[in-house]
């Protein structure tokens, strides 16, 4: 079978998986479905590669696990989308694609191999670091934000208070007002004049 047939099994498989992988949440039972379905997918996937010779076969054997792996962990993420099952998604991507590679490696030889391989290992370490680099930073995005709440929530207090003294300090203000004009009066106007005050503002 030439290369571009296994590209097209290869694409298919992908397509395949991806649909089984790719929905919005899901139940357990849909999960469960969607599980059985890709495990369906992965052996008619792997009944193709049976087709194939030599290391032909092998990179189509890699591609079908890789593509399964892939489709169980994006699976994982709709299922229960966490940062720990989006890094682990990430991890099964590095793992295909260097799986994929590293099997593509064995069609050269000599020292065009060993740099093959090389290549492949570093794709695989750089992106397994990137994905590390992408779950830390939003774990960092997610405690700052946190913070960032906490910090307006605080604010937010203080704000409330300063009014409340404000407000309190303006009645107390006013209170003396309203007793200092009493001054003006004698007798039981001025103390007719200070209870009134005192009811006003609500004091004693």
């Amino acid at each position: 079978m030439n290369g571009s047939t296994l590209t097209a099994i290869a694409a298919a498989v992908g397509i395949a998986f991806s649909a089984a992988a790719v929905a919005a949440p899901m139940t357990n039972a849909e999960y469960k479905s969607a599980k059985a379905g890709i495990a369906s997918e992965y052996k008619a996937s792997m009944s193709a590669c049976a087709a194939l010779q030599a290391n032909a076969k092998d990179i189509c054997i890699a591609e079908a696990k890789g593509k399964e792996n892939i489709a169980l962990a994006d699976l994982a993420v709709t299922h229960k989308p966490t940062q720990k099952s989006r890094y682990d998604a990430r991890l099964a991507r590095a793992d295909a694609d260097y799986g994929v590679a590293k099997e593509k490696c064995d069609d050269q030889a000599g020292n065009a191999k060993d740099v093959c391989v090389k290549q492949a290992e570093a794709a695989r370490v750089t992106a397994k670091a990137d994905a590390k680099a992408h779950m830390k930073t939003a774990e960092a995005n997610k405690s700052a934000n946190a913070k960032a709440v906490d910090a307006r929530a605080d604010a937010s207090k203080q704000i409330a208070e300063a009014k409340k003294d404000a407000a309190a300090a303006k009645h107390d203000a006013d209170y003396a007002v309203a007793k200092e004009k009493c001054d003006a009066l004698a007798g039981d106007a001025k103390e007719h004049c200070v209870g009134d005050a005192k009811t006003l503002y609500g004091k004693s």
